[in-house]
């Protein structure tokens, strides 16, 4: 059985179509197979759908052409509507700029100003703090620092709201677009509108006057306190001084020689505002301070000889080469021959040399009629005269005059009556807090 020829189709053999074409003499036949068939069938389908495809699109090929421009020409007129509505929001940017710069420049001119005033300020309080720390009230590391200079960034902000379109303002708010800008979804970026502009610049007024004000209000509190320590301390001075009959300084006293040779136009003074008056407050309550602790530093009332034992107290005693009663007008400290003395407070040297019982004497005048003495020294280092410090030494400790032992007799007296120095050293004890 020939299987190329006979096919089995549910066990029936297949008939063969066969193709005849004669032409002339000429026979031929051709074999058609089904897979044949079913290829030409194919091609005529392909060929017919690509026909069909065709022709639709050359139909339809003008329509699509018209809708493709129509939509182009929509998207091109929103685009210039949108540019065109972007410029109208940039003129009326700067046209409100325009309008406001003056405004703006009034107020960093304020600020500027505000300023130049603490800077000024800063440099009249130099003067008041050196004084403040030469009287023991405050230190350079507790000073309030300069402050800080607002006028470079100040400067920097009129700039930016002074004009140069868009660009500008994007620079001067770049942080991020704002609330209220409008984006555009190509290439534009976002412009902030003149509302958002005014309300940047008064929030950096605000920061910068905020700021300004709280350097001034640490300046007037610092003020304040020095003002309050300083009297205080001249007050407590003032007490101890008052106690002893000491004369309180004038602060017109030491100015009284120079009101005879004074004179000038008059001007009308400075402005009289909360702070100078504070800054003048505080100027007279140093310089009362000063007068009282330069008062209070010219009298005795340190120890004339720290740590060293007291052989005798002030008062009445039995006398040491008569036996009887006798008041004993200082105070005995035990010391070692040839140490050196030095006096308890600055003055002049009124008395110096061999004087009776004192054996040998140094007597220095310390103003406001007190004045002390140191007896039975073995030797005088000092001359009538002589103006001594504390640190500058008198004397050399012996026993002249009537003394039993080396010894320093150590006396203070006040308007030529002797007075028990113990008053004096305690007095020198509470006075240690506000003397240098």
């Amino acid at each position: 059985m020939n299987s190329g020829h006979q096919h089995r189709v549910f066990g029936r053999r297949a008939q063969e179509h066969i193709l005849i074409l004669a032409s002339g003499d000429k026979v031929r036949h051709m074999t058609v197979r089904p897979w044949m068939a079913a290829l030409a069938f194919c091609f005529i389908g392909v060929f017919s759908i690509g026909y069909l495809l065709a022709t639709s699109y050359l139909v339809l090929r003008d329509d699509l052409i018209g809708a493709t421009m129509a939509r182009q020409a929509r998207m091109q007129h929103d685009y210039e509507d949108r540019i065109a509505a972007l410029r109208a929001q940039v003129d009326r940017i700067t046209s409100r700029q325009l309008l406001d710069q003056q405004v703006v420049e009034d107020k960093v001119d304020k600020l500027m100003e505000q300023q130049m005033a603490l800077t000024s300020r800063h440099g009249k309080l130099d003067n008041l703090l050196d004084r403040a720390e030469s009287s023991g009230l405050t230190d350079k590391d507790s000073a309030p620092s300069p402050p800080q200079s607002f006028a470079p960034d100040i400067k920097d902000k009129r700039a930016s709201l002074s004009g140069g379109g868009i660009e500008a303002i994007e620079k001067q708010l770049a942080s991020g677009a704002p609330a209220d800008a409008t984006p555009d979804n190509s290439t534009l970026a976002y412009v902030p509108s003149a509302e958002t502009v005014g309300d940047r610049a008064d929030r950096i007024f605000s920061k910068v006057t905020l700021s300004l004000k709280g350097v001034e209000q640490d300046q007037r509190n610092r003020v304040e306190q020095l003002t309050s320590d300083a009297g205080n301390a001249a007050n407590a001075i003032a007490t101890v001084l008052t106690r002893f009959n000491i004369p309180m300084p004038a602060e017109t006293a030491a100015r009284k020689d120079d009101d005879d040779a004074v004179g000038g136009p008059y001007v009308e003074p400075e402005s009289n505002d909360h702070f100078n008056n504070s800054l003048v407050a505080l100027d007279g309550a140093l310089t009362r301070l000063e007068a009282v602790r330069s008062t209070a530093e010219s009298l005795p009332f340190r120890n004339p000889a720290i740590g060293k034992e007291v052989t005798s107290p002030f008062g009445n005693r039995r006398d040491p080469f008569l036996g009887r009663l006798a008041l004993h007008s200082g105070i005995d400290f035990r010391f070692s021959p040839g140490e050196r003395i030095r006096p308890t407070a600055p003055g002049r040297v009124i008395a110096a040399g061999w004087t009776g019982g004192y054996g040998n004497m140094v007597e220095v005048d310390h103003g406001n009629g007190i004045s002390t003495r140191y007896g039975h020294m073995s030797e005088v280092l000092v001359k009538v005269g002589d103006t001594v410090d504390r640190n500058d030494v008198i004397g050399l400790a012996g026993s002249t005059g009537r003394s039993t032992g080396t010894h320093l007799h150590y006396e203070v007296r006040q308007d030529g009556h002797a007075v028990d120095p113990v008053y004096f050293m305690n007095a020198g004890l509470k006075l240690a807090t506000y003397m240098k």
